[in-house]
């Protein structure tokens, strides 16, 4: 698939990475606006192709009272929004089957999570609702692995998907990245680096996922100097209050700086 394969996404001959980014679970319109707004003046200024990343549910949690939602519908029509607002390209996670058919109406890259990446029938459904699908690379699973589902996507009649790399088990409760990974992967699809899902530190006995968001640049340069097609990245103006993930979260006042330095080292880096 080619960045063109995505609609409404723009600077696509900057020969840029492009970039996810977003909140990790949409906590209402006002906050998506809000990021959305700040992430495009961003990337517009630095030519970065970008689509908003914001999980309309979030369907694994630690514990039964963590934070799910605000309403299946609702949250995609915020999405909506911020498409229609901005005009700009939007993902959001599934989880079931039925998800393909619902998501897709309002979003236009559909993503499997981490977890369920083996699992064929939700692959397929993603597939064949036509959109771009992002396959996030599961914890447990080899670089090597990921030529199946990719194979599922194009087995299911669609060529337009990627594979996203999010970090691999290191024992109970850390994440590594094994850049090793990155050109093998590149060799099934184009693939993104989960920067800050690979920093979670899982599995933490209060049962709320802890995260170094102090590495968040150092593992984003080595993406970048081992030329990922993309990044991945979320991002909220407030992290220790967000109600998903902010305990591995970049704040939204030190985007522009990093993304700077990102291209910065683009730009050396892409001619060698």
């Amino acid at each position: 698939m080619t960045l063109q394969d995505i609609p409404k996404i723009k600077h696509t001959t900057s020969n840029n990475f492009f970039l996810l980014c977003g909140p990790c679970a949409i906590e209402g319109e006002d906050m998506a606006l809000r990021i959305a707004e700040k992430v495009i003046t961003i990337t517009n200024k630095l030519e970065i192709p970008y689509i908003f990343k914001g999980s309309f549910k979030k369907a694994n949690r630690s514990r039964i009272d963590s934070f799910t939602g605000i309403g299946d519908e609702k949250a995609l029509k915020i999405l909506k929004k911020v498409s229609d607002t901005f005009d700009v390209p939007t993902v959001t996670d599934i989880h079931e089957i039925s998800d393909a058919t619902l998501a897709a109406q309002y979003v236009d890259v559909l993503q499997i999570p981490a977890f369920l990446v083996r699992q064929t029938d939700l692959v397929v459904a993603a597939a064949k609702t036509g959109k771009v699908v992002n396959l996030k690379k599961g914890q447990f699973m080899s670089p090597e692995a990921m030529k199946h589902a990719v194979q599922k996507v194009k087995d299911a009649g669609s060529d337009k998907a990627w594979i996203t790399d999010r970090g691999t088990m290191f024992g109970y409760q850390d994440m590594i990245v094994d850049f090793r990974g990155i050109p093998t992967m590149r060799q099934y699809a184009p693939t993104v680096l989960d920067v800050t899902h690979s920093l979670q530190q899982p599995n933490q006995s209060a049962g709320v996922t802890g995260g170094r968001p102090d590495m968040i640049e150092t593992i984003a340069r080595a993406g970048i100097v081992n030329n990922v097609d993309g990044l991945f990245i979320e991002t909220h103006f407030d992290p220790a209050n967000a109600k998903s993930d902010g305990a591995n979260m970049l704040h939204l006042d030190n985007l522009e700086k990093l993304l700077t330095n990102l291209v910065a080292i683009r730009k050396t880096v892409q001619p060698l």
